[in-house]
């Protein structure tokens, strides 16, 4: 019972951050759940790797494993982030001034459709070079670009008085919220390391450039716009997770070899 509060913040991130079925018990809370957002990537990663081996068992292409990997991720999370990249991006092209209101704005303008364009191009090409090692490398993505959010909830202020997103950093409790994080991050090492292969050093330069893209990041939009909103939230995770697939495709084919 003493560890029922966090379970039941872990449900509700279950609930948030993914269309899957909802928990049968404990009842969900919302109030903590980001710092439960990389462990639902661990979820959402996993079942794009899942698909990735199964399809290439099957012998589909590399680039049919890459185009679906991407697809199920999009619809695991319903589109949430990608919803906040096209915003940001609308929102960064409108200019300071009217900024917060072109995120507003249910309608999709053309750099936030450019913005989409790029991030699915970028994922794609990423995949396709890592070939085999794509489903390890959609676990850390996922994994990383959850944890960039959390970097804006603890550096920046929140912008919109009353916004859905605000109460992420209204209970926001300081160095508390990264325990899991770190958690995980740590696991992640652990198993590279004891999978062994010369795996762990490759595994942890990508997590350095992942995590230091993302703090890059969230700190380039903070600053522009003077904090962070919802839509910027799932920004920065888009462009984790892309940045992360990327600094993968340079790293373990090179150093890894094929496979």
């Amino acid at each position: 019972m003493a560890a029922l509060p966090w379970l039941r913040d872990l449900a509700g991130a279950w609930i948030f951050y993914s269309v899957l079925p909802a928990w049968p018990w404990p009842s969900p809370r919302f109030e903590r759940i980001a710092r439960f957002a990389p462990w639902i990537g661990l979820v959402i990663g996993g079942l794009q790797a899942l698909l990735w081996l199964l399809l290439s068992a099957m012998n589909w292409s590399v680039e049919s494993c890459a185009l679906l990997a991407m697809a199920l991720g999009a619809w695991l999370t319903g589109g949430l982030h990608l919803d906040g990249l096209m915003d940001t991006a609308d929102g960064l092209a409108a200019g300071q001034e009217r900024c917060l209101e072109a995120m507003d704005d249910s309608r999709v303008g053309a750099s936030g459709v450019q913005a989409l364009l790029l991030v699915l191009l970028l994922q794609a090409g990423a995949l396709i070079r890592l070939g085999p090692w794509a489903p390890l490398a959609l676990v850390m993505a996922a994994v990383i670009g959850r944890v960039a959010p959390l970097s804006a909830m603890a550096r920046f202020p929140y912008l919109r008085q009353g916004g859905t997103a605000g109460f992420h950093r209204r209970h926001w409790h300081g160095a508390q919220e990264w325990v899991p994080s770190v958690a995980l991050l740590l696991l992640l090492l652990i198993g590279a390391a004891l999978m062994g292969g010369g795996l762990a050093p490759s595994v942890s330069l990508v997590l350095v450039v992942g995590l230091g893209a993302a703090w890059l990041i969230v700190g380039c939009l903070g600053r522009r716009l003077g904090g962070h909103t919802g839509d910027t939230y799932g920004a920065c995770l888009v462009w984790g997770e892309t940045v992360t697939l990327v600094g993968s495709a340079l790293v373990f084919p090179a150093v890894l070899g094929a496979g």
